[in-house]
């Protein structure tokens, strides 16, 4: 999962003295540089010299070339003068060119963060792992010395958490983008020992083609991993009969019932009988449930980076009726309420890039809706429910 920032964020530069304040005649002469910079590349039908902060000035009109040459241009003439350039349209369709004022300048961050937070990861889902086993002694009596057995489970999991944040962080290097290193979240108690992890962009994506590869680069590499760990999982689990006892069910996704029926030759679990799925199985049927989370499609979730720079503006509708489908699986799975609370809050969120016009080429469209694909074929309507026989 990625987090990032607006043009308009307010944590902005190297720690100092604020910058001098423009005066008047200063102020008309950096606005009077600005029209001249977009006249070049745009035929101007208003331009507004007096917006209020954090914005310096707004042209509207059509552009004379292609949206990157005429970004590559104005930022050329907008980064000396402490701006960032932002390139988006109009209701009417018309191309807008906003200068607003303050270059983010991301400070070095300390890493000791990431590593301990790591660290604390890595313990917790060692725990967790360890009491997966049915021979194991339950989560309260575990001895910490008993802990190593679960490295299956930890391992796997790291791997494929490890693999989807790195897919972003790399991706985002590779285009120039400041990013920080994973912050990986633990959670000793529970099923799945941690809440994932997240990287944090230092600096607004320039434009949808970068944001498109940040975002789809982490579910894509996390998916890669997470189908061998489950088709190794699966293969080295039983089949038992169904436990006398209350037991947890983790639930099917349409890629975790074929990858059942692949292995053990039928639909499962039967009446009768169901896959015990062991510490590497469980991981890789976490790691594909995480990866279906983050590929829904609405807000600042990679899913939601994804149909955002596929579709523009249109993205916005499916706001709604996606939380309407997670409202109505509140009904079968309480979990799924705070999952809906959340998107209520924050599913209007979307990252915008400074470029919003240069669109998507035909390679990423296609790449874009394979992991729309993913997401359906990845996503569990009922994760988990408490079985009493």
């Amino acid at each position: 999962m990625i987090n990032e920032p607006s043009a308009f964020d307010s944590n902005r530069g190297p720690a100092g003295p604020l910058p001098p304040k423009e005066t008047p005649t200063s102020l008309d002469a950096t606005r009077a540089q600005f029209q001249d910079a977009v006249s070049a590349v745009m035929e101007i039908s208003s331009a507004d010299l007096h917006t209020p902060p954090p914005m310096s000035a707004r042209f509207t009109g059509r552009l004379r070339v292609s949206s990157e040459m005429a970004y590559e241009h104005l930022d050329s003439v907008f980064a000396p003068l402490d701006h960032h350039v932002v390139l988006t349209t109009d209701e009417g369709g018309q191309h807008v060119v906003l200068a607003i004022k303050g270059r983010i300048q991301p400070k070095p961050r300390p890493v000791w963060p990431n590593i301990v937070l790591l660290i604390l990861t890595v313990l917790s889902l060692l725990f967790v792992g360890a009491t997966q086993d049915a021979t194991m002694q339950d989560a309260e009596s575990l001895p910490l010395s008993s802990i190593w057995r679960g490295w299956p489970y930890a391992l796997s999991v790291l791997l494929i958490l490890g693999g989807h944040e790195l897919g972003h962080y790399f991706a985002a290097r590779f285009h120039g983008v400041h990013v920080t290193l994973p912050y990986f979240i633990p959670l000793p108690l529970g099923f799945f020992g941690t809440l994932g992890a997240f990287i944090h962009l230092r600096e607004p994506v320039r434009n949808r083609r970068i944001l498109f590869d940040v975002g789809v680069a982490g579910p894509l590499a996390g998916f890669v991993l997470a189908v061998p760990i489950l088709f190794i999982g699966l293969a080295t689990s039983d089949i038992t009969p169904l436990p006398a006892d209350g037991y947890i069910l983790e639930g099917d996704s349409l890629l975790y019932g074929l990858a059942k029926f692949i292995v053990f030759g039928e639909l499962l679990p039967t009446a009768h009988e169901d896959v015990l799925i062991n510490q590497v199985a469980k991981a890789g049927w976490t790691g594909l449930f995480i990866t279906g989370l983050n590929l829904i499609p609405v807000g600042q979730l990679d899913g939601g980076h994804v149909v955002s720079t596929l579709l523009g503006r249109r993205a916005q509708r499916l706001y709604l009726p996606v939380l309407g489908v997670f409202l109505m699986l509140s009904f079968i799975n309480s979990m799924w309420l705070l999952w809906t609370m959340l998107l209520f809050l924050l599913g209007r969120l979307y990252a915008m890039p400074l470029d919003a016009i240069t669109p998507l080429d035909s390679r990423r469209r296609r790449l874009g809706y394979a992991a729309l694909l993913i997401f359906v074929l990845v996503f569990v309507p009922n994760p988990l429910q408490i079985v009493q026989p």
